[in-house]
């Protein structure tokens, strides 16, 4: 069984972060370890308030999970400081795993900033160079490209643009732009693809970023190319959410196990 690391924040409410990242790489089939980079009190509704772990016990953390296992990808989430972000580079290029899937976590859903302004910069130029893709919603793309995205003509020029960073790959999530299909936009080798899934009218969407780039982390520590990474991943997480859980008061998950109700 490939071991998958997820580097992540923490969700109190089980739907996001780390909680939703091993869910993923376990319903995968996947041997999923972790380092928590902060503790959030977060639920269906809100994040109300958020705590750093100290950089000492990041590290400590991923040099434990390196130097015991035989970590076959890596998927970082939540890296909320430009200590945390320079922190994390580091011992990547240190372990240097094969696979690197960066999901850009910037803000939640309730808009709780979970990426300070100072450390954009660090995730520019320390982390995102190393990524084997990166996977930002429209939101984060825009940040990271400085440019509007209305469309997915748009997606693509902001998904070339990031590339320009140093990673060898950029996948656009098309969840929030509008149209019947939710498409995703890869750059890749000076190409684009395109993969393409129904939009499901729900509002019980928490956590499918997470599910979705810890799916890709999985399936890239499987073997599988980059293509087929996202396809098999693009299918399990529309299953997810065609299966959500209406459960809390506000953005319900997404439904890791669907398959096994």
């Amino acid at each position: 069984m490939k071991q998958i690391l997820t580097i992540a924040g923490s969700d109190s409410g089980g739907g996001a972060g780390i909680q939703a990242d091993i869910k993923a790489i376990s319903a995968n089939g996947g041997f999923a370890m972790s380092a928590i980079t902060s503790v959030t009190a977060q639920n269906t509704v809100t994040v109300t308030d958020a705590f750093d772990l100290p950089i000492s016990l990041i590290e400590a953390q991923l040099d434990a999970v390196f130097t015991d296992f035989d970590v076959a990808s890596v998927k970082t989430g939540m890296l909320s400081s430009s200590s945390i972000v320079e922190t994390v580079a580091s011992k990547l290029r240190e372990y240097t795993p094969k696979s690197i899937v960066v999901d850009p976590v910037m803000i939640s859903k309730s808009k709780f900033p979970l990426l300070k302004a100072e450390a954009i910069n660090s995730l520019r130029y320390a982390l995102i160079p190393l990524a084997t893709v990166i996977t930002p919603n429209v939101y984060e793309a825009e940040l990271l490209a400085e440019q509007e995205i209305q469309n997915t003509e748009d997606a693509k020029t902001a998904a070339k643009k990031i590339a320009q960073l140093g990673c060898h790959s950029v996948l656009v999530k098309g969840g929030h732009l509008g149209g019947e299909k939710a498409i995703d936009v890869l750059f890749c080798d000076d190409d684009w693809s395109l993969f393409e899934a129904d939009r499901i009218t729900t509002k019980n969407m928490h956590g499918t970023g997470c599910t979705y780039s810890a799916a890709i982390a999985t399936y890239l520590a499987q073997g599988k190319d980059l293509i087929d990474a996202i396809h098999s991943s693009k299918t399990y997480i529309t299953n997810a959410i065609q299966h959500a859980l209406d459960i809390g008061e506000g953005h319900g998950p997404t439904n890791h196990f669907y398959f096994l109700t």
